[in-house]
C-alpha cells in the first residue's frame, strides 16, 4: 500500500471537505498553480498560520492533480472548472505527498527521521515501477530520475523540525536534503510546499532559494485563498439562523489583503457556526499562551504598544525582515512583531500593526494579566472591581481607580493626548469586554459618544461613558442626555442605561465621576 505516491488520501479528505455544510470553494487557486507547472516558477512555498486552510489547499491540489483516480465529477461543480487550463492538468500527474511532521515510531534521531522520509519514497517508487526493484541507487534523486516520469511534490509541515526545535544541529542538513531532492531535477514538474514559518535565508542566499515564497507579510497572489472573504462569510451565515454576520465579524474579522479586503480566520468561523457559539478557538491549537510567549522576549519595549493595541489603536512600525525557520528567538521590537504577524497573532497592513479581532483580543487581555507586565497586570486584574463599582453606581470608586492608573509608570497614560485618556478608560474597564461590546467614538443620537457599552446579556444595563477635561462630570451627563447618546442602546431594546460622566482636572490632577441611571 502506497504511503506517499499517488495515494487516495487527498481525494478522500477533499471529498469530505467539499461535502461539509460550511464548505467554501477555493478551487480558483488551482489556475494560478497550473500556470507554474514545468516553468521556472514551479517552486511554490506558502506559509500561513495554523488554522488558515493550508492542509485543505494541499488536499484540494492532490485530489486535482493525482492521476491514479478520477476526480472530474468532484471538480466539475467548482470554480476551477471554468478555467481554460482545467482539463489540461486534471488527474495528469504522479503526486508525491510528504507530511514532514511524521516521526518514526522507533528511534528519535535525525537519521531516523530523514530515513523514514527516504524509505517512504523509495518503497513506493519501487512498488509502482517493478523494473527498478532490484537495481541499486545511491540517492533518492537517482531513483526518481530512473522512472523517466514527472512528479508533483506536495509537502506539508515543511518547517516542523524548526518550529518544534527538533534536531537543531541538523537543520542545515535538512535543508540540503530538500535542495538535493528538488532543485534542478528533471523529474520535478511542480513543488507546492507549505508550513507556518518562511524559509530561513543564509547571508545572500538559501539552500532553498529556488522557492517563491508567499507569507503573511508578503503575498501578492494567494492571500484570498487562505482566509474567508466578507462575501464568503455572509454566504456561510445564511446556512444557519443562530449566529448573525455582526457576531461573526466582531469575533473573527481583522486580517487584510494588500487591497484592503477583509479576511476572516477560516477555522474559527467554521467552528463557531458548527457550535452555534462565538468564542475563542485559538487556544485549542498550538502552544498555550502564544501571545505572552513572544511578548516576554522584550516586554519593556513593547508594553506601551500592547496597551495601545488593546485599546483598538494601531501601532506604526516598518517590518522589513520576516521571522523565519531556524531564526534565533526574537529580541527587538521589529523581530517580535514580525514573528507575531507570521503566527497570525497580529495583523499588519501598510505599516500599521493591530490586534485583528475579539478572539485574539482575549488572548492579549490574558497576557496583560501576567506578572511580567508589572503595574499593568495589577490594573487589569483589578478592572473587574471598576465594572462592579460602575454597575453599583459608585462613582467615587471609579474615580479613585482612574487616578491610580493615571499615576502608573507608563508614559502613554500621562494624558498627553486624547488617545492616552481613552487608554486609561480601556484598562479600567478591560474585564467589561467579557460582558459588553465596547465601542469608542460611536455615532448615536445627535453626535458621537466617547464610549458605549453594548450588553451581551439581557440582564445587564447599557453604559454610555463621556469624558471631560477641565469640566464637571455633571456636564458630561448633561451632554449624554442633550445629544441623546442612549438612542442606539434603546434601539437594541436595552431597558436600563447607566450614564457615566468622567472628568479630569488638569491643574489639580484629580478625577471625578458620577453615575446616573437613565430609564
Amino acid at each position: 500500500m502506497a504511503v506517499c505516491l499517488n495515494t487516495e488520501s487527498a481525494l478522500i479528505l477533499y471529498k469530505e471537505l467539499a461535502g461539509s455544510k460550511y464548505f467554501v470553494d477555493k478551487s480558483a487557486m488551482i489556475e494560478n498553480i497550473n500556470r507554474r507547472i514545468r516553468t521556472s516558477t514551479k517552486y511554490v512555498c506558502v506559509t500561513k498560520p495554523r488554522r488558515f486552510g493550508k492542509t485543505s489547499a494541499l488536499s484540494m491540489l492532490g485530489a486535482y492533480y493525482g492521476r491514479e483516480y478520477r476526480s472530474k465529477e468532484l471538480f466539475d461543480t467548482l470554480k476551477i472548472s471554468r478555467s481554460e487550463t482545467y482539463r489540461t492538468h486534471l488527474n495528469q500527474y504522479n503526486v508525491i505527498s510528504l507530511c514532514l511532521n511524521d516521526l518514526p515510531d522507533a528511534g528519535s534521531t535525525y537519521e531516523d527521521y530523514i530515513n523514514l522520509i527516504k524509505e517512504s519514497i523509495a518503497d513506493d517508487i519501487k512498488e509502482a515501477y517493478p523494473e527498478l526493484k532490484n537495481k541499486k541507487f545511491r540517492k533518492i534523486p537517482e531513483l526518481l530520475a530512473a522512472t523517466h516520469e514527472s512528479f508533483i511534490f506536495m509537502i506539508d509541515e515543511w518547517d516542523y523540525i524548526f518550529s518544534h526545535s527538533l534536531f537543531c544541529e541538523h537543520h542545515g542538513d535538512f535543508l540540503e536534503f530538500l535542495r538535493n531532492l528538488l532543485k534542478d531535477r528533471s523529474y520535478v514538474a511542480l513543488v507546492y510546499m507549505t508550513g507556518v514559518l518562511p524559509i530561513k535565508k543564509y547571508s545572500t542566499g538559501s539552500a532553498l532559494n529556488m522557492f517563491k515564497e508567499y507569507t503573511m507579510l508578503k503575498d501578492p497572489f494567494f492571500e484570498e485563498y487562505f482566509g474567508f472573504t466578507e462575501d464568503e462569510v455572509k454566504g456561510l451565515c445564511e446556512k444557519q439562523q443562530v449566529l448573525s454576520m455582526d457576531e461573526i465579524q466582531d469575533w473573527y474579522n481583522g486580517y487584510q489583503t494588500r487591497s484592503g479586503a477583509r479576511l476572516y480566520n477560516p477555522r474559527s468561523v467554521v467552528c463557531a457556526l458548527e457550535d452555534a457559539l462565538c468564542q475563542s478557538y485559538w487556544t485549542r491549537t498550538g502552544k498555550i499562551n502564544e501571545v505572552l510567549f513572544f511578548l516576554k522576549y522584550n516586554i519593556g519595549e513593547v508594553r506601551d504598544d500592547v496597551v495601545k493595541m488593546v485599546n483598538n489603536l494601531s501601532v506604526r512600525i516598518d517590518i522589513e525582515e520576516e521571522y523565519s525557520a531556524g531564526q534565533e528567538s526574537p529580541k527587538n521590537r521589529e523581530e517580535i512583531y514580525s514573528a507575531m504577524v507570521i503566527y497570525g497573532l497580529l495583523a499588519y497592513h501598510e505599516g500599521s500593526l493591530r490586534i485583528p479581532n475579539r478572539e485574539l483580543m482575549l488572548e492579549f487581555q490574558k497576557a496583560l494579566k501576567d506578572g511580567d507586565f508589572g503595574y499593568v497586570a495589577e490594573l487589569v486584574r483589578n478592572s473587574t472591581e471598576v465594572l462592579r463599582a460602575t454597575l453599583e453606581k459608585r462613582g467615587d470608586i471609579v474615580s479613585s481607580y482612574l487616578h491610580n492608573i493615571h499615576n502608573s509608570e507608563l508614559p502613554i497614560l500621562k494624558y498627553n493626548d486624547e488617545n492616552s485618556l481613552s487608554c486609561v478608560v480601556t484598562l479600567a474597564y478591560l474585564s467589561a469586554r467579557d460582558k459588553y461590546r465596547v465601542e469608542r467614538e460611536e455615532k448615536s443620537g445627535k453626535g458621537y459618544a466617547d464610549f458605549i457599552f453594548h450588553p451581551r446579556q439581557e440582564n445587564l444595563p447599557g453604559i454610555v461613558l463621556e469624558l471631560k477635561a477641565d469640566d464637571t462630570p455633571e456636564a458630561a451627563i448633561a451632554q449624554i442626555k442633550r445629544k441623546e447618546y442612549c438612542e442606539k442602546l434603546r434601539k437594541e431594546n436595552v431597558g436600563v442605561v447607566l450614564a457615566v460622566g468622567l472628568s479630569y482636572d488638569t491643574h489639580r490632577k484629580e478625577h471625578s465621576c458620577i453615575i446616573e441611571e437613565i430609564q
